[in-house]
């Protein structure tokens, strides 16, 4: 195993769309959401770690989660555990993450991978990553991995790669917001649009490079506790001085800017499962396309329906055909799935119950 390979896991996020079973204390990537018997973060860790040497996993996450995080993944030490202790998007805690391993090995080559993602093919992710790490190995890079569209998705963004590149890995032309759905037809028509996966992988020169061309306020803020960073002071710097980092993406700070941004078009089968009609599909089906999980079910004249139950109870369901049916201890949702973009509205309207 590489010792050279370095991961970050971004650990850090809500997940409010998977409300009731996804809260602020405790998260999506802290449950088993397919039933599978592991949760998304223990997935995602198991995977890295097929290439990666579990000690140069870490995982950024924030600090209400560090005992989550301990509790999940028995084999992390606390020392590869990174506290945010503010919200600040993905820059300033990648920068963060990439400093403390430079700082361990200037050889480093890492990947940045979202801790609430679903892979079905995990041999084909660490080819696929395995090709990354050795082009970042070789050329000053910033790699990301692309997902082949399959449908005209306007809830993801898009990266345009140059079709006259005949390499495997292809340089990116630029990245598109998400788009209008006549937009996402014509990207699937063109050819040359994947969905961009939030999986980013590089050396740690090429990205600490990128910051100094690109953030050079950011960098210098994390600069001024480099001495700090992997010792006892270390906490106490990035308490003072984290919540100054400007609050923004990863995507918008570098790989929007940089001129040296390649792409892989994954080989692998891949949903972000960032809402329940997104689980839905990647659940096993009855007949008539209902998906349970963790629940008995008399399901009559009932189609397309996701059901869900942490109690293991029997749910009786007659006449309802596209639904989210959540039973959650002192919640119980039955929300149309046509309309599951508001189920984050519906979090806030809760909470003041």
């Amino acid at each position: 195993m590489n010792k050279n390979y370095y991961a970050i896991i971004m650990a850090g996020g809500v997940g409010s769309r998977f409300w009731p079973v996804s809260t602020t204390d405790f998260p999506k990537q802290f449950h088993d959401m397919l039933g599978s018997g592991d949760t998304l973060i223990q997935k995602t860790f198991s995977r890295l770690a097929k290439l990666i040497p579990s000690e140069n996993i870490f995982i950024l996450t924030n600090e209400r989660y560090n005992d989550l995080v301990l509790e999940q993944l028995p084999m992390v030490e606390q020392d590869q555990i990174l506290l945010e202790p503010a919200m600040r998007n993905t820059a300033p805690c990648i920068l963060y993450a990439s400093l403390k391993i430079k700082k361990q090995n200037p050889e480093a080559l890492m990947v940045v991978a979202p801790s609430d993602h679903w892979i079905e093919d995990e041999v084909e992710f660490g080819e696929n990553l395995k090709q990354c790490f050795d082009f970042c190995e070789n050329e000053d890079a910033l790699v990301t991995l692309g997902i082949q569209p399959t449908f005209p998705n306007t809830g993801f963004g898009y990266i345009e790669f140059d079709k006259s590149d005949e390499n495997s890995l292809k340089k990116v032309n630029q990245f598109r917001e998400k788009p209008d759905y006549e937009s996402a037809k014509s990207f699937l028509e063109a050819g040359n649009f994947l969905w961009n996966a939030g999986i980013f992988i590089w050396s740690v020169k090429s990205i600490i490079s990128s910051f100094e061309k690109f953030q050079p306020q950011m960098i210098a803020l994390f600069m001024n506790g480099y001495n700090d960073l992997n010792s006892a002071s270390e906490k106490i710097f990035i308490e003072k001085n984290y919540a100054i980092a400007e609050n923004i993406s990863i995507d918008y700070a570098v790989m929007e800017k940089a001129n040296n941004v390649y792409v892989l078009p994954a080989t692998f089968d891949w949903n972000d499962l960032g809402t329940w009609g997104s689980l839905h599909e990647k659940l096993p089906k009855d007949q008539n396309n209902n998906g349970v999980i963790n629940a008995k079910v008399i399901l009559e004249n009932a189609s397309n329906n996701i059901i869900r139950s942490d109690a293991d109870k029997i749910i009786v369901i007659h006449g309802l055909s596209d639904y989210i049916i959540v039973d959650k201890e002192g919640v119980l949702m039955i929300y149309p799935k046509s309309k599951e973009q508001d189920i984050k509205r519906i979090t806030a309207l809760a909470s003041d119950l």
